[in-house]
């Protein structure tokens, strides 16, 4: 018998005064209770009982023992109570990482609604521009976007999609011509974001005729921040592929233009990944749910703000002309 199981038949035996009395409450044979004692006091080298042959009483040492063996026990009781309520009952620090534009523009705010919710739960957010390793960094969720997913052992749930837009400024616009069409595209300077999951010299347009463009020569910028790679848009060096909140506020200060807006890119999935789908913690499993709701209507708000400020652009344009 271990330790633990040797403490635990100790404790039996002690309050029930024999041994008779504590095999028969574990379904055990008096026998089998008394070499479990005799174990523990070999291994102990101290006489926890004195025995006669009608009853049993504690030595001094037994005493003691005693009263550590059950606080011993009880402390692993509360460990094991508070273990089996990680898996229902949502509560601790939440350590997550995200890239830094989708944690900005989308997770902050809806991780102040989900701490509202779950009150017992507090969050440690990383953001930087890479995917971490989970298990070595030990953090409980990051948020990827990617086309695919690496083969890997982690669990990933996609919790939405989102679909970048191309832009440019207007004065890139007034010196090299609007594309019209994807293949106009070949004859402009396209500008690159680099994300680590992301190829970032493909471009991926869901057309009938051309699933794809790769960019025909090497880019003059390329950048590991949609904010950043949106400046460099605004200042005439190119056009690139921007997420919706990074363009957004380009295209209603006017700096911005959403080119080709009829073509629809390829949307990025939006991945959560963790470790173990198995005795999953009831703060991830929320987390998880919770972004599964939220961030498609997140996303659909802002594709909807940026559809409203493209059509105030195109009615002021109309009544210039």
């Amino acid at each position: 018998m271990d330790k633990l199981g040797s403490m635990k038949m100790f404790v039996r035996v002690a309050e029930a005064g024999g041994f008779a009395k504590a095999a028969a409450r574990a379904s055990l044979s008096t026998a089998a209770v008394s070499r479990a004692i005799m174990e523990l006091e070999s291994s102990l080298q101290t006489r926890l009982f004195n025995r006669t042959t009608r009853q049993i009483s504690l030595t001094d040492a037994g005493r003691r023992y005693l009263s550590h063996c059950e606080r011993i026990l009880n402390q692993v009781e509360l460990a094991d109570a508070e273990a089996m309520g990680a898996s229902a009952q949502p509560a601790g620090r939440l350590r997550i990482h995200a890239t830094s534009s989708f944690g900005q523009h989308y997770l902050t705010p809806l991780l102040a609604q989900y701490t509202a919710q779950f009150e017992d739960v507090s969050v440690d957010l990383v953001l930087s521009q890479r995917t971490p390793d989970l298990l070595e960094e030990k953090f409980d969720v990051a948020i990827v976007i990617a086309q695919t997913l690496k083969d890997s052992s982690l669990v990933s749930q996609r919790v939405g999609f989102a679909r970048p837009v191309l832009c440019a400024s207007p004065g890139y616009l007034m010196r090299h011509g609007t594309p019209r069409t994807l293949a106009d595209l070949e004859h402009h300077t396209c500008l690159q974001l680099s994300l680590q999951d992301m190829p970032a010299a493909q471009w991926l347009f869901e057309d009938a005729e051309s699933e794809s463009l790769r960019s025909p020569k090497p880019a003059p910028l390329t950048v590991n921040m949609p904010e950043a790679l949106a400046q460099a848009v605004q200042a005439g060096m190119g056009l690139a592929m921007l997420p919706v909140p990074a363009a957004l506020q380009g295209i209603r200060e006017g700096n911005l233009i959403h080119v080709l807006p009829d073509v629809r890119a390829v949307p990025h999935n939006i991945y959560a990944l963790y470790a173990s789908r198995q005795y999953l913690d009831a703060k991830i499993k929320t987390l998880v749910e919770f972004l599964r709701e939220t961030v498609p209507q997140r996303i659909a708000e802002h594709e909807q703000a940026l559809g409203a400020a493209q059509a105030r652009r195109d009615r002021a344009m109309a009544c210039l002309e």
